[in-house]
């Protein structure tokens, strides 16, 4: 049986949105500052020394562009294909893109950015790997580089924010955020729960934030403490929204958006894998007149990924998942079990027998996660063992091979499994083992995906017993 859920359960149906959204906004006196910080135009003595003014660091300078042309960014026009070039983005948006050697658009951003960047709102569904975070992004980021700042300016009064439900998910956001707007001068932050509170804090209290991404929780402990204030929100994106349904966070959503200016003077992008009522009716609560963007789930787990399934015991599977791992030398695979105590036998004997190894679940301490994460990036872990709630926020690029150890008795999980290798059009392999305990589970997969995964036997050299380590 699948182990008990790892976030809370699902929330009692959904009341329409009231009407009044905003809190009330405190009123501001000259000289009046949000935690006291001094405002940049003023001068230092109109400010008390009593009151501690927070310090105010001179915005970064964005990096110079002077050696690299929009030029040296050459990409032929293809049929079929969207070209950035096309969307005449701003040419230290396309340093980055450049930069992380995306030529062309996948389809959900030549999709997304077509209505996005003529300021609409848009509700898209894709599932993970289809570039979605990269449409929101490069969306966002030329917003803020077309608007200019308000000239009035507080510490902590993100212009763009982003609202994800898991901390993964989030560093993730965040980091491609930073790659993205590496030559902007924008600056980029994030808040997870789990991570030390006044550490989070500093960064905010060092800079202006233009990008905030946030889990739902840890927000709104900045919110209610006052360090952050949301009524200069330009650009706000929910992604996965399904999910922050499924673990509960919609009530802890719905207090963030209300303390954001309405939703006719924002812009508003909303992501999720799956297009159900609940999501629809939440998309038409905080949108205006969105354009509506769909990625076929089909098109991620089929065509980009080279699925095979393997007939063996369940006492033959470490044996299968050993050899293949150390025969073929994979360098970066996750490798998917259903419970925690599943996942964490697994990563102890790949450990034992010499195979670097670590493992994602929520029996991992946030700080733990993030080491793991930066090591397996890194080329230093080579199997990442994961539980489907704890993977299903893993973006890592160049992952080759997903092992599905056990089956997912939820279909859906078998295409975000997946998803985490073929990422963004790339190729990439999915072996799953169906023992006696799971083959049940293939068929309603199969379903899913609308045709059938061939089943075989493994070659005998991958059953070989595991050598002892000396």
């Amino acid at each position: 049986p699948s182990a008990a859920p790892e976030a809370p359960s699902s929330p009692a149906p959904i009341a329409p949105e009231p009407q009044a959204e905003r809190a009330p906004r405190k009123p501001r006196t000259p000289g009046e500052t949000r935690r006291q910080e001094s405002r940049p135009q003023e001068p230092r003595a109109q400010v008390e020394k009593s009151a501690k003014p927070r310090r105010e660091r001179s915005p970064r300078k964005p990096k110079p562009i002077d050696t690299w042309k929009l030029e040296d960014f050459a990409v032929e026009p293809q049929e079929g294909k969207t070209r950035f070039h096309d969307f005449k983005l701003d040419p230290r948006l396309m340093h980055g893109i450049h930069d992380l050697g995306f030529p062309y658009c996948t389809p959900i951003q030549a999709q997304v950015l077509g209505f996005t960047l003529k300021g609409k709102d848009a509700i898209g569904r894709a599932q993970t790997g289809t570039g979605k975070t990269a449409a929101f992004l490069i969306s966002t980021i030329t917003q803020l580089l077309t608007t200019p700042p308000p000239k009035e300016r507080y510490m902590g009064e993100p212009r763009a924010l982003i609202i994800a439900p898991t901390r993964e998910l989030v560093v993730q956001i965040a980091n491609d955020a930073l790659d993205l707007a590496k030559y902007t001068g924008l600056n980029v932050m994030s808040f997870v729960g789990g991570m030390d509170f006044d550490k989070q804090l500093k960064q905010l209290e060092a800079r202006y934030c233009d990008i905030l991404v946030a889990t739902p929780g840890r927000l709104l402990d900045f919110n209610q403490r006052g360090e952050v204030h949301l009524d200069m929100v330009e650009v706000m994106v929910l992604d996965e929204a399904d999910r922050m349904l499924d673990m509960g966070f919609i009530p802890q959503v719905r207090q963030i958006i209300r303390q954001t200016p309405p939703k006719s003077e924002r812009q508003t992008l909303l992501f999720s894998a799956t297009f159900t009522d609940d999501v629809m009716n939440l998309a038409r609560q905080w949108t205006t007149d969105p354009a509506i963007v769909e990625i076929e789930p089909e098109n991620v787990a089929s065509d980009t990924v080279e699925q095979h399934v393997y007939a063996v015991s369940s006492s033959d599977k470490y044996r299968l998942l050993y050899n293949l791992v150390a025969q073929n030398n994979w360098e970066r695979v996750m490798v998917f079990a259903n419970r925690r105590d599943e996942v964490r036998r697994i990563e102890e004997r790949l450990t034992k027998d010499g195979i670097s190894a670590a493992q994602m679940s929520g029996d991992v301490p946030q700080h733990k996660r993030i080491k793991t994460l930066e090591g397996f990036r890194a080329g230093k872990i080579r199997v990442l063992v994961a539980t489907d709630v704890a993977g299903r926020g893993i973006h890592v690029d160049g992952i080759s091979h997903v092992i599905n150890f056990t089956l997912p008795e939820d279909p859906d999980d078998y295409v975000h499994r997946i998803g985490r290798t073929g990422r963004a059009g790339a190729s990439g392999t999915s072996i799953s083992f169906a023992g006696e305990d799971d083959a049940f589970a293939l068929p309603p997969i199969e379903t899913l995906l609308g045709r059938k995964i061939g089943c075989e036997m493994p070659p005998a050299e991958l059953l070989k017993p595991v050598p002892r380590q000396r």
